[in-house]
């Protein structure tokens, strides 16, 4: 693993650890990838990760936990309102922020990897409020990339990368009086 990206992995488990228990059963929202792992490995984590279902239109598996987190997978949904509306408990969520210097990150070999949202941190915000989520943490951080030229200059100036603590009171079937 380079430099940069184990840098802000310690800095996502240094928040995760300020949040979430190692005792407890974290859903992290996407397919197993590096840094779920390097929570499991590093941080003792119990992660259980999303298995490809469109989180669109499918996330009846998101409900089920208590305990989520979301490192930058927003940015990839085409309405994440939906998600955040349907679901509550408490949430790790991290996205990049919009760089007024570069265009969006669209990548033309693989249209899930794309970036259908690139928030300012009000933006991002917003969106925590208007679903019922309340943000009770967060941190700012800047790229740790190395390569040389004007945009990785400016990444390393410029913040690059948000992340909240939020809770939502658990919702609770209706009941029939």
């Amino acid at each position: 693993m380079d430099k940069a990206k184990q840098k802000r992995f310690e800095k996502t488990l240094g928040f995760v650890r300020r949040h979430f228990k190692t005792d407890e059963i974290i859903l992290d929202l996407g397919e197993t990838n590096e840094l779920a792992d390097f929570l499991r490995q590093k941080g003792g984590y119990s992660i259980v990760n999303t298995t490809g279902e469109d989180l669109d239109v499918d996330f009846a598996k998101v409900n089920k936990y208590s305990s989520i987190t979301a490192f930058e997978i927003f940015e990839h949904m085409f309405a994440p309102f939906n998600l955040l509306n349907s679901t509550s408990g408490r949430l790790i969520a991290s996205v990049p922020l919009r760089l007024w210097f570069a265009s969006e990150y669209w990548n033309d070999n693989d249209k899930h990897d794309c970036h259908y949202h690139e928030f300012s941190v009000r933006q991002f915000n917003h969106l925590l409020d208007r679903t019922g989520w309340k943000v009770k943490d967060y941190q700012i951080w800047k790229s740790y990339d190395k390569p040389w030229g004007i945009r990785p200059l400016l990444r390393r100036i410029h913040p690059r990368y948000y992340i909240v603590y939020a809770e939502k009171q658990i919702l609770l079937p209706d009941r029939e009086a």
